[in-house]
């Protein structure tokens, strides 16, 4: 087998929060971590600035996103498709 077969695209599924930036999303992704004492389970969340190149997101789309080359100063991250089309 080759090197490029094993590797695994890494995919990052999360929830659009803006689009106010032409070609640019920020999504919402949400873990779940257990807390390391009391072991319960916190919600922890991160914002990724994302290249959306045709403008085809809107708030509160589910999108997937992969990581890229840096694009911008925060833009490291890339639309690969949206899973679900929000209700608006």
């Amino acid at each position: 087998m080759s090197d490029t077969a094993d590797k695994r695209i890494r995919l990052v599924k999360g929830r659009v929060v803006s689009v106010k930036m032409d070609k640019s999303i920020v999504v919402l992704v949400e873990r779940l971590v257990r807390h390391s004492v009391y072991g319960k389970y916190i919600r922890r969340s991160t914002r990724l600035i994302a290249h959306d190149e045709s403008n085809v997101c809107r708030e509160g789309d589910m999108v997937s996103v992969t990581p890229s080359r840096p694009l911008s100063k925060r833009k490291t991250w890339r639309l690969v498709e949206v899973l679900a089309p929000s209700n608006r």
